[in-house]
């Protein structure tokens, strides 16, 4: 087994934006990693110490549990998971492709629920551990094109508040944090030439500056770093010039 000087953190999606920025974050901190996400060469080309990296799609739920288990045996048991992996696919709905709703669907909501199901045991068994869901703050609120996109993401706080309670008796944490625009590849993912326009427009009309993907890792951390007996139930957080 590896030894790091601090335990050990799994990270979804941690192949670019609020992921990728995560891992430094917390590697810088001293935390083995396991990092997960379908583009492996981002991952590796970080060369962070006391880290595996693992080409895991976070659908498949076998896929994810196997990893835990081989970072659990190199490093010792998971303390943290930071479920960052989701999609946003924006569009009408009378018109979006149903393709992109399964998608969403499975990535956003049952992506994430194999990774609570991947730590939780151990957790319940140690009485320790903290699982922080990125949600959005489409999880609080509704936006333009996004009916299905904002349903993953209320479906994300009310499973992580259900969750919290669920393991609260147990000593574990959750933590939802909810981030307004982002600088990051999300918006990519939507089809939608008209909509991306329209997108950027919105971030222009906020002076061009939202967040990066560093103030989310930022709120991440220090969500984390209470003691254990704390638990930062909820993290908003949005360009100041963000109205909506």
């Amino acid at each position: 087994m590896s030894i790091a000087s601090k335990p050990l953190i799994v990270i979804t999606g941690a192949s670019s934006g609020i992921g990728l920025a995560t891992a430094k974050l917390l590697s810088a901190k001293g935390h083995a990693l396991l990092l997960l996400a379908r583009r492996i060469e981002r991952m590796t080309a970080l060369n962070l110490p006391n880290t595996l990296c693992r080409a895991v799609d976070v659908t498949d739920r076998d896929a994810f549990a196997a990893a835990v288990k081989d970072a659990e045996q190199k490093f010792g048991p998971v303390d943290a998971l930071v479920n960052n992996a989701g999609v946003m696919l924006l569009g009408n709905i009378e018109q979006q492709n149903p393709n992109e709703w399964d998608q969403m669907l499975d990535v956003n909501v049952k992506g994430l629920l194999n990774g609570v199901h991947a730590v939780t045991e151990g957790m319940i068994a140690r009485k320790a551990g903290t699982i922080i869901n990125i949600s959005s703050v489409a999880g609080r609120k509704t936006f333009p094109n996004h009916v299905v996109y904002v349903g993953t993401k209320f479906a994300v706080h009310g499973m992580s508040e259900n969750l919290r309670e669920e393991l609260s008796p147990h000593n574990v944490r959750v933590v939802v944090i909810a981030p307004g625009a982002v600088e990051t590849e999300l918006l990519s993912h939507t089809t939608s030439d008209e909509i991306k326009t329209g997108y950027q427009a919105w971030k222009q009309d906020m002076g061009g500056k939202v967040l990066s993907p560093e103030d989310v890792a930022n709120a991440i951390d220090f969500a984390y770093s209470q003691p254990q007996y704390v638990c930062i139930r909820e993290i908003v957080l949005a360009a100041t010039r963000q109205g909506a």
